[in-house]
């Protein structure tokens, strides 16, 4: 393998972890801190007749996660296309 191929790969690869750490990140923050730990303060905002903390715990992170699956797949497939690792 040579040297070319070889930095190639580390970017490509360390750009899928900056990629997967980025959306964990959001996924951390919109269940753990917005659906448990900001709960109370979130509760003073009320979004469509529900208090937003309680949306957030209930309805909120189950969008948020869909949406990040979709940015994932959509990333991915650009990312995969920049470096021609990309499927037909």
């Amino acid at each position: 393998m040579t040297a070319p191929q070889d930095s190639h790969r580390a970017e490509y690869w360390k750009r899928n972890l900056k990629l997967v750490a980025t959306l964990l990140t959001i996924w951390f923050v919109v269940s753990y801190l917005f659906g448990i730990i900001l709960v109370t303060p979130l509760n003073a905002i009320s979004l469509g007749g529900y208090k937003l903390g309680f949306w957030f715990a209930q309805q909120g992170s189950m969008y948020v996660f869909v949406v990040l699956i979709f940015v994932y797949a959509a990333k991915m497939n650009s990312l995969d296309k920049e470096f021609d690792v990309h499927e037909d």
